[in-house]
């Protein structure tokens, strides 16, 4: 038997023990109903739980509707400074909205913002209905581009997120969406890190802005809300050259999704190899419209010739032998006028005359007594008949004015040579190439002379420059 002053210690003993509980914070929060964490740079699962559940991702679905429209921006759809006219349908969305009105015009540059960083309904169903012309088509769009990235649980109905039957996804699609919008689009991304962006209308703040100030190395990318989702968020942050992407479902506050987050992503940097290959996914086929033939449309072509599809003929007279020899003379002293061209080592000169008419290979007008399309073979010495097009390859050359960190840079660099060489790239098109080192600056549509040509007087002030070819 415990004596009474012992009996008396040990209630003291349980009654502070009760009270130091009741007074702790709580220090853990109530699992979320999914998640995932990825390794952004090669797509390695580092955890999940009920990653493929299919469950209401909310807000996250303005994703899609976002990367939709950065596509469609690249292949000129629609213009960023598009004046979008708002819609009764859009108008009407229930919050979180930037407060449109029907019949309101304002440019789709702001309409994304609005989406992108307030996760604004209205501005989510303009941005569709100017796209696709509808939710319906917008939807099935989104629909398309999702199953191209391999979100094969995922089924969306409309453009903003707002609950609605069958308006389903998971936590592995959605992390997989994060990281295409990611790589994708790595211009635009800077939207989901801003803490406030002017939408036109007025400024706005961003829903995630706790997040991104509190944890080290975050830089978006979507929270999500909905009585029937939970708070949801899919965020990445990028340490010491490691990018993390992590997916919750169903967090019970905002408040304990953070901190859920932060959690995993912690755990995503402490297993996450320090070197590891890049392996940057895939870019989906550009689906376009559902009606411009490049989806649900087969086209079968016979390879079977019902008739023969060469021409007969023409009976022509032999050439003068004074009109093969002017064409020798005259390739040979434009190939010998670019060989012998003086070039000024070292020279910074931007002041360069333009190259003289007879410097840039420009093709003659076809001689009035020139009638047939090919030499007899009476003519002995046909074999060595040359002419500027032939020589050169063809316009199948080009040249590359560098590699640099973003496609903004490299177009920029590519406007300034052409305006600085414009009697030698007049006639070339300006191409940005992507790789894994970067974005190439390239001229193309070039014939060999055409190429040297250009290379030659841009070295000459200094400026990085060399050629390609057909390969």
């Amino acid at each position: 038997m415990q004596k009474p002053g012992q009996c008396v210690r040990n209630g003291l003993v349980y009654i502070i023990f009760a009270l130091m509980l009741a007074a702790a914070p709580v220090m853990s929060f109530a699992a979320p109903h999914a998640a995932m964490v990825m390794d952004a740079r090669s797509g390695e699962v580092l955890y999940s739980r009920n990653a493929d559940t299919r469950l209401h991702p909310a807000s996250l679905t303005k994703m899609m509707t976002l990367y939709i429209a950065f596509e469609a921006v690249e292949h000129g759809e629609i213009s960023l400074d598009t004046e979008v006219t708002i819609s009764r349908n859009a108008a009407s969305e229930p919050p979180s909205k930037l407060g449109l009105r029907p019949g309101q015009k304002i440019r789709l540059r702001y309409l994304i913002r609005a989406a992108a960083v307030k996760s604004a309904n209205d501005a989510a169903t303009a941005i569709g209905e100017a796209i696709e012309g509808s939710e319906d088509a917008f939807a099935q769009r989104m629909n398309r581009t999702a199953k191209a990235m391999g979100m094969s649980n995922t089924t969306f109905r409309n453009m903003h997120g707002l609950t609605e039957a069958g308006h389903l996804s998971t936590a592995r699609d959605m992390t997989i969406l994060g990281r295409h919008v990611f790589y994708d689009y790595p211009d635009y991304y800077n939207l989901f890190s801003r803490i406030t962006a002017d939408a036109g209308t007025r400024t706005v703040y961003h829903t995630n802005r706790r997040f991104l100030r509190s944890y080290r190395g975050a830089d978006g990318i979507k929270t999500g809300y909905t009585s029937a989702s939970g708070f949801n968020l899919v965020a990445s942050a990028e340490r010491g050259g490691i990018r993390i992407i992590t997916t919750v479902f169903g967090g019970a506050s905002t408040a304990a999704r953070n901190a859920k987050v932060a959690e995993l992503m912690d755990m995503g940097f402490a297993r996450a190899p320090r070197r590891v290959a890049s392996r940057i996914p895939q870019k989906p086929p550009y689906l376009g419209h559902a009606d411009d033939g490049r989806v649900g449309k087969t086209v079968r072509v016979s390879t079977l010739i019902g008739r023969s599809l060469v021409p007969r003929a023409r009976p022509v007279a032999a050439p003068a032998p004074e009109l093969l020899v002017a064409i020798k003379d005259s390739v040979a002293a434009v190939t010998a006028e670019i060989a012998a061209a003086p070039v000024a080592e070292g020279s910074t000169d931007s002041t360069l005359p333009p190259p003289s008419p007879q410097e840039v290979p420009v093709p003659q007008p076809r001689p009035q007594s020139l009638i047939q399309a090919a030499v007899e073979p009476a003519i002995a010495d046909q074999s060595r008949v040359v002419t500027r097009m032939s020589s050169s390859g063809g316009r199948q050359w080009g040249i590359n004015v560098g590699r640099y960190g973003s496609r903004f840079q490299a177009e920029k660099i590519l406007l300034q040579t052409a305006l600085k060489e414009l009697g030698t790239l007049d006639n070339a098109l300006r191409k940005v190439s992507r790789s894994n080192a970067g974005f190439d600056a390239n001229f193309v549509g070039m014939t060999q002379q055409e190429a040297a040509l250009a290379c030659r007087r841009l070295s000459s002030r200094g400026a990085e420059c060399t050629t390609f070819g057909p390969s």
